[in-house]
């Protein structure tokens, strides 16, 4: 089947950017030459920021796109890098008492100061391990895996479905972790084919259909009280179109993965996204909008991250390969919509974090945190029109 055109030239500036001019920006100035680890962000002008503390989770993420782009011939230093980042976080940041599991934040200096063990911290964690052992068949990161999935169902396991949020009072629930988990196992299963991971995958697609997707408007709930309510106020009207279509590409993978059928759930959630996500003829998705019981909108703040752009195209992608072949043409616009907000004009490789409700730059950090969609997406885009063309 022939891909369009605009799409194979989108797909290839994408990968283009990602080799040639992001990645090495990141290789070059991402990594703390003394200690190892890898700084939150760099600033507007390319330059790592010595100021921000450094999230556990971003360092686990960073690992994950290393040897992600090692696998797609990207980085020919990618292994060795998610490797040593490995090590600095095995190193410096497991928590100081616990048997199992990691500390939650660095300081500037890469100190832990928050030794808290946080669900969301640790699926990117089970994310780590899965690029590293796909990237370099080494064993004990899938040993590694299991031993730390052993840790978290015993001590923070929920007899309600899923896990709590830590070893902390959290005020909520919150679906994103276990998202991520549900990624992070099909990843886990897809590189090892132990279908003890599918199963764990299953498992978190039980608690989306009972209970993150809200059927009768069509969106992904965000927070929940201790027994997966939806959240009484504001953090229960919540709604961010970005996952939401993040869950558009993971269910189409779980279906790829267990042949079950999730049309019922990715065209409502896809159809509902494009709605939520520009609503009022927005340029760019926003990060959330409210919306009340008969999913009527309201906006605060209006801001868009770069991430929910990534998303966006992954879910194109997702339904493209369902059948939505005008999905095609919006993942090549969506594309298009990313180099022209997002990616910098002042640093080689860069892109700026935010903008604002009128599309003014509002954040011009380049996150390392975002580095992970990126090149996720450039690896989808990449991925469908190869096996299209095929």
């Amino acid at each position: 089947m022939a891909v369009p055109p605009e799409l194979l030239s989108c797909a290839a500036k994408f990968e283009s950017w990602i080799k040639d001019e992001c990645l090495p920006l990141w290789a070059e100035r991402g990594i703390d030459k003394v200690s190892g680890g890898h700084y939150e962000q760099l600033g507007a002008d390319g330059l790592p920021d010595l100021t921000a503390h450094n999230r556990v989770r971003v360092q686990a993420r960073q690992i994950f796109s290393y040897a992600y782009a090692y696998s797609k011939g990207w980085l020919p230093t990618g292994a060795d890098m998610a490797n040593e980042l490995l090590h600095f976080v095995i190193s410096h940041a497991l928590h100081p008492t616990a048997r199992q599991g990691f500390s939650h934040l660095m300081d500037a200096r890469f100190n832990v100061v928050d030794a808290k063990q946080d669900l969301y911290d640790h699926a990117f964690i089970f994310l780590a391990y899965s690029a590293i052992y796909r990237a370099t068949a080494n064993k004990d990161v899938l040993d590694a895996a299991t031993q730390l999935l052993s840790y978290w169902d015993e001590h923070f396991g929920s007899i309600v479905g899923g896990w709590h949020e830590g070893d902390y009072d959290a005020p909520h629930r919150r679906q994103n972790p276990h998202m991520h988990l549900f990624e992070a196992f099909m990843s886990l299963y897809e590189c090892s084919s132990d279908v003890r991971w599918l199963a764990r995958a299953s498992e978190i697609f039980a608690l989306f259909q009972v209970h993150f997707f809200d059927s009768k408007r069509g969106v992904v709930l965000e927070y929940f009280n201790h027994n997966w309510q939806p959240h009484a106020g504001e953090f229960g009207t919540q709604i961010e179109p970005g996952h939401m279509m993040e869950w558009v590409w993971l269910l189409r993978w779980y279906q790829r993965l267990s042949g079950h059928d999730v049309s019922r759930y990715t065209q409502p959630l896809y159809v509902k996204a494009l709605e939520l996500g520009f609503y009022g003829q927005s340029k760019l998705m926003f990060d959330f909008v409210y919306i009340d019981s008969d999913a009527n909108v309201t906006l605060h703040s209006g801001t868009k991250r770069c991430w929910p752009t990534t998303e966006l195209i992954k879910a194109h992608i997702a339904q493209a390969r369902a059948g939505n072949l005008q999905a095609e043409k919006l993942a090549a616009q969506s594309i298009e919509q990313l180099f022209t907000y997002f990616v910098s004009a002042e640093t080689v490789g860069g892109y700026c974090d935010q903008r604002g409700e009128n599309n003014e730059i509002t954040n011009a950090n380049i996150a390392a945190s975002t580095l992970y969609h990126l090149i996720v997406a450039c690896g989808e885009v990449l991925q469908y029109c190869n096996d299209m063309r095929s």
